[in-house]
């Protein structure tokens, strides 16, 4: 089981060999104890004819640190597995080439592992999420640093929130640039306004790499930017998912103990 946690979802899905079988997204619940997740993972395995007993290990990535210990204390005492965390001192496969390696996020580290596992290097990738991240993957698969801008969906909320005249609108795509009333022409700001951000800030990383640089996105917001640009190459939501994998085949797997990739430093 690989399970990402993240600031708006939990993404989990199980795995068999290399193949993922079932995936699963939960709203991010902080006040949800260990038990009350324990029941969701079970009844999500059931629900699908998967027996806790099937699941043989667990590998967890976080960027919400009070949920790290709920989901270790869920998964050890319902499902019998002691999960392995995403965290500083496991193997990656990973170079971190920025200023301090801690401060990265466990997704950002498995986004860059599957990236380069799959499609080789030099890359970006981004992740559509809470916050729209850039992740700028060298030719030899070092994480060289990347950007952080809000996710599409915050500034939506932002718009309402602070915006006494504005709506909740949806977000899709507008018919055209030029709205004709508030709310297409907030879409209009929002999505075509974050293809202009995404296209904008992948010229700029490009030209720091030297011109060339595969393009990927993942998240759960992805595809209503990407059908807009021609800049994104690889659309892949399970990115993150399949670095969780690969990350757990380093560390547990067959290969584990002669895995030859650097350690995350």
């Amino acid at each position: 089981m690989v399970i990402d946690i993240g600031n708006s979802n939990v993404t989990l899905g199980v795995f068999r060999g290399q193949d993922l079988v079932v995936l699963w997204r939960l709203r991010t619940e902080v006040h949800r104890t260990a038990d009350e997740y324990a029941v969701l993972l079970k009844s999500l395995l059931a629900g699908h004819g998967l027996s806790v007993s099937e699941i043989k290990d667990a590998v967890v990535a976080s960027v919400v640190p009070t949920l790290v210990s709920t989901f270790q204390d869920a998964i050890s005492r319902h499902l019998n597995i002691e999960p392995l965390v995403v965290e500083v001192g496991i193997k990656t496969g990973v170079r971190i080439c920025t200023d301090n390696p801690r401060e990265v996020g466990a997704d950002r580290i498995c986004n860059t592992l599957a990236a380069y596992h799959l499609y080789g290097g030099p890359a970006i990738v981004i992740d559509f999420g809470t916050a729209t991240t850039f992740d700028v993957v060298s030719e030899e698969g070092d994480y060289l640093g990347g950007a952080i801008a809000p996710g599409i969906e915050l500034a939506l909320e932002a718009l309402f929130s602070h915006a006494a005249k504005l709506p909740m609108v949806e977000l899709t795509r507008p018919k055209r640039a030029i709205g004709k009333n508030t709310v297409t022409s907030m879409q209009s700001g929002l999505v075509f306004g974050y293809v202009g951000l995404v296209e904008g800030i992948v010229r700029r990383i490009k030209k720091e790499l030297g011109g060339r640089a595969r393009v990927i996105a993942t998240g759960g917001l992805a595809e209503l930017i990407v059908k807009e640009s021609p800049i994104v190459e690889v659309a892949n939501p399970q990115l993150t998912l399949v670095g969780l994998r690969l990350i757990h085949e380093l560390n547990r797997g067959r290969q584990g103990a002669e895995a030859g990739g650097p350690e995350s430093r």
